[in-house]
């Protein structure tokens, strides 16, 4: 396997790779923006018990406060354009036997405003919490998406009549998103599609959506249908799916954002840290609607193991990355590091026929990734390490632990993934 530019050589290529330019990798900041507002051992928090029950249909204006915990009892709905509105700091428990779940329809609006020192929590009833206790947070709107009809609805077993997203309104608000968590969520449904623990389906760009956390799903973490959308300071900790999703046609914006895998909780099924997808069947597909195209800046994709060698050898380790034909993706100054390999191209892609033309794979920091860029089943990859390893590219390759890495990822309370580049620190 070829290297694409290893670290060693970096000094001579001071003219072109400036210190402000090496700095500029993975999440940012001038201080860890994880502090605080996230939670990184949930199953240890004590949350006070419920003393309020959500269920049914929420058809009028409802605010939700930080002095009551909330139980969701079965698929709650907020429907008849409602906003409900939830103070910052308020806890808010799915129900295990019931299949909790929060579904905001087409037209109506969540406007969940916390803050970094009092976040919004949405967690298990269980005592002893998992991974799928719940269900999950599913968002609706009319935004396009490319399935013909330019309507669909989730399959969730719930009911269709409120689960209905998809239309013309690129510009459509469901709300507000902001300093929220999101723990032990994604049930399994028997002979359904499993929840993810965060839906975001025909979601226009006037939504606001920014730090929120997903950790211990048990389907995927954010799950994007169709929609035109931007999210940053987004955070999953532990899926067992994927932690990003993207189909059904998503225009997509994601910045400074990271997702924290384990190769002990990864599903059976290869999921990733960023799945890119353009539909779910491609005869389901109408070609005359925009395919999917996301732009992600500033990521941070991590296997944060403890026992990565061992884990690479008894193939516990998948890709970070898969693109599907027919998409378009871009990958900037970001950091993906422990997989193997870092990124599969669908096989339907032809690079000899111009099928690298939408996929931007640019000033990436491939780190301990036993294989960089793959087409799926070819082992040979040498083309693609010469065409990504261009130097016009600035993409890096080094096997470095990730405790040298980062600032603090072995810690366990509020680590710090921000990369470390000398004496420096990826600031802003």
């Amino acid at each position: 396997m070829k290297k694409l530019l290893n670290l060693k050589w970096m000094a001579l290529l001071a003219v072109t790779l400036t210190a402000n330019a090496q700095q500029e990798k993975g999440i940012m900041g001038s201080a860890n923006w994880l502090n605080n507002w996230t939670e990184f051992k949930p199953a240890k928090v004590e949350y006070n018990e419920t003393n309020q029950i959500l269920y049914g249909k929420i058809t009028t204006n409802t605010t939700l406060y930080k002095k009551n915990t909330y139980l969701l009892q079965g698929p709650v709905y907020v429907t008849n354009n409602a906003v409900l509105t939830i103070e910052a700091g308020t806890v808010i428990k799915g129900d295990a036997e019931t299949n909790g779940a929060l579904i905001i329809s087409k037209g109506s609006k969540i406007d969940a405003n916390g803050s970094e020192t009092d976040p919004i929590v949405f967690t298990s009833n269980k005592p002893v919490k998992k991974a799928g206790d719940w269900g999950g947070l599913v968002i609706l709107g009319d935004a396009p998406i490319n399935k013909f009809g330019g309507v669909s609805s989730v399959n969730y077993d719930l009911d269709p009549s409120q689960t209905i997203y998809g239309g013309t309104n690129v510009t459509a608000n469901s709300g507000v998103m902001r300093f929220l968590r999101i723990e032990f969520a994604g049930k399994k449904i028997k002979g359904f599609k499993d929840y993810s623990a965060l839906t975001f389906a025909g979601v226009g760009n006037k939504t606001v959506i920014e730090n929120v956390m997903s950790s211990f799903s048990a389907g995927n973490a954010f799950e994007m249908l169709g929609g035109d959308i931007t999210m940053k300071n987004m955070v999953t900790l532990r899926s067992t799916g994927d932690d990003y999703r993207f189909s059904q046609g998503t225009q997509c914006k994601i910045d400074n954002s990271i997702a924290v895998r384990h190769s002990l909780y990864s599903g059976a099924n290869r999921a990733r840290c960023m799945n890119v997808n353009s539909y779910d069947k491609k005869e389901e597909a109408d070609f005359s609607k925009p395919l999917t195209k996301v732009t992600a800046t500033n990521c941070t994709l991590v296997n944060n193991t403890e026992s990565l060698a061992a884990d690479l050898t008894s193939g516990l380790v998948k890709e970070a990355l898969f693109i599907a034909e027919n998409t378009a993706f871009t990958l900037k100054r970001s950091v993906v590091s422990g997989f193997s390999p870092a990124v599969v191209l669908d096989d339907d892609i032809k690079p000899e026929a111009g099928g690298l033309k939408q996929i931007k794979l640019e000033e990436i920091f491939f780190n301990n990734c036993k294989g960089n860029i793959f087409v799926e089943n070819n082992s040979n990859n040498e083309d693609l390490e010469d065409y990504y390893g261009n130097p016009a590219f600035f993409n890096l390759y080094e096997n470095t632990p990730n405790t040298e890495l980062f600032i603090t990822s072995n810690e366990t309370k509020s680590p710090d993934f921000r990369v470390k580049v000398g004496k420096f620190t990826a600031g802003k």
